[in-house]
């Protein structure tokens, strides 16, 4: 039987016990494991290491034994607000769907999944409206169905399982690297081959934690490899495709960074500053015009193929460029045109 709380807000949970005359000697977190349902002996620990676990009103260490007739009291903070997933009516791009997978054209500005400061408006929330009546949408997972992500600010293709069969299988095919993705990205410079290999450990940046880098010691980061191949020259951008062999967190971005070609207003990695062109006042205030137009990296995860995890069927995706993006695009390319009458 679960034990419910005496005391309870939105802040806290407290729980009282009396332990009965026949109880043997037994850890007080073990103890407090077994009463308590859904709570880690990690949890139950650190409200002992905070003084938060009292025995007869005096503070106890996890190791204490509990002895028959203690009476025990513990006060637990709720888990963090993200573990609660809140069903959205959400308007959703939904490319595909069937019995075991959706697939969704994910717009630019939508988090994936709930966390750092974004509990509601992801795309968890307005799946878990649209597949409310699912299992694997009732287990009040934080990451229910995904096998994969994309950044908040990156817009396009991903797909969602709606069964644990389908996770599960998904999940094996992103892992074994057999998933086909393709990107496309307007990168500042142009960059010296048509097409190439960037490869190099990716970690977590020592310096600041919101951003991936480089390691180049597989001690402090994963393998990535990323595929380029440069589609259009537009003066001093060039919009390529990438094709991920693994898939890191930011691996474009970094990789893009990496080689000093970062992708085009990416802040977080040092694109949202003018880092080719002219000194003239007209080129400045140009780029500044594009920026604001696409407010965002200007990536886009444009195609995906796997293999159906129902039917074995190979599936593929494709999707046209977002607005911004493509407005962006078509900016360079008048840009451009007239630049080379000029010179003509």
């Amino acid at each position: 039987m679960q034990a419910e709380p005496i005391e309870q807000n939105e802040l806290f949970e407290h729980y009282r016990f009396n332990v009965d005359k026949g109880q043997g000697l037994l850890r007080i977190d073990k103890y407090l494991y077994n009463k308590l349902e859904n709570i880690s002996r990690t949890r139950i620990r650190n409200a002992a290491r905070a003084g938060n676990i009292l025995v007869n009103n005096e503070p106890v260490k996890p190791s204490y034994k509990v002895k028959p007739d203690n009476i025990i009291s513990i006060v637990l903070p709720h888990p963090p607000r993200e573990v609660e997933i809140i069903p959205e009516d959400i308007p959703i791009h939904i490319v595909y769907e069937d019995e075991e997978i959706i697939v969704v054209n994910k717009a630019p500005g939508m988090v994936v999944h709930p966390g750092h400061g974004n509990y509601t408006g992801t795309l968890v929330n307005a799946l878990s409206y649209h597949l409310k009546d699912l299992p694997l949408f009732k287990s009040g997972e934080i990451r229910p169905g995904l096998v994969h992500r994309i950044d908040k600010d990156t817009s396009g293709i991903i797909v969602i399982a709606k069964t644990e069969i389908a996770l599960n299988r998904l999940a094996k095919q992103f892992f074994d690297h057999t998933v086909e993705r393709t990107y496309q990205a307007l990168v500042w410079g142009n960059l010296e081959r048509d097409e190439g290999e960037i490869s190099g450990y990716i970690g977590r940046s020592k310096r600041d934690r919101m951003k991936m880098q480089v390691t180049g010691d597989e001690e402090y980061g994963k393998n990535a490899v990323t595929y380029y191949k440069v589609i259009e020259k537009l003066g001093y951008v060039n919009l390529i495709e990438c094709k991920l062999k693994t898939g890191r967190t930011h691996q474009i971005r970094v990789h893009m960074e990496y080689i000093k070609h970062p992708v085009f207003n990416d802040e977080r990695y040092g694109g949202n500053k003018i880092l080719k062109g002219t000194t003239f006042s007209k080129y400045k205030q140009f780029v500044q015009n594009c920026f604001k137009i696409l407010p965002r990296q200007a990536l886009h995860a444009k195609s995906l193929g796997f293999e159906h995890p129902a039917s074995g069927k190979h599936m593929f995706f494709d999707s046209q460029l977002p607005d911004d993006m493509q407005a962006v695009i078509d900016k360079w390319r008048i840009y451009i045109a007239g630049r080379n009458s000029l010179t003509e």
